[in-house]
């Protein structure tokens, strides 16, 4: 058995979530805990735990993702002023929870990039 996540009991409906997008390839619903006004996860419907274990064989799904995140953008009605999208990659990339997924963020202005460190 795969590796069990807070998202794969969200993709199968086990755990309530304000589902916004699903196919037999990925599930897109809204994060409990938004950083902007849209701020919605997308992750595959397959455990991957990061983007460090992605292979050749999930790019359908690496690619719906983007699909997905752009027609949800333009659904939200945040795609003409723009957005961001992030996914985030073990633990110095803050990933908090080991199923790959991706951010998208908008609704307002998303900041900066990073915020660079001064030199020490």
């Amino acid at each position: 058995m795969a590796t069990e996540t807070i998202f794969s009991k969200i993709i199968r409906k086990e755990l309530p979530s304000d589902m916004l997008y699903q196919d037999d390839l990925v599930t897109a619903f809204r994060d409990i805990n938004p950083a902007l006004p849209t701020h919605i996860l997308i992750v595959p419907n397959e455990h991957i735990p990061t983007s460090s274990d992605v292979t050749d064989a999930h790019e359908a799904a690496m690619g719906r993702m983007h699909t997905v995140a752009r027609k949800l953008a333009e659904e939200e009605g945040i795609a003409k002023d723009g957005y961001r999208l992030i996914i985030n990659c073990g633990e110095h990339g803050r990933q908090e929870v080991m199923h790959i997924h991706m951010h998208l963020l908008g609704g307002s202005d998303v900041g900066p990039m990073i915020v660079r460190k001064k030199p020490a």
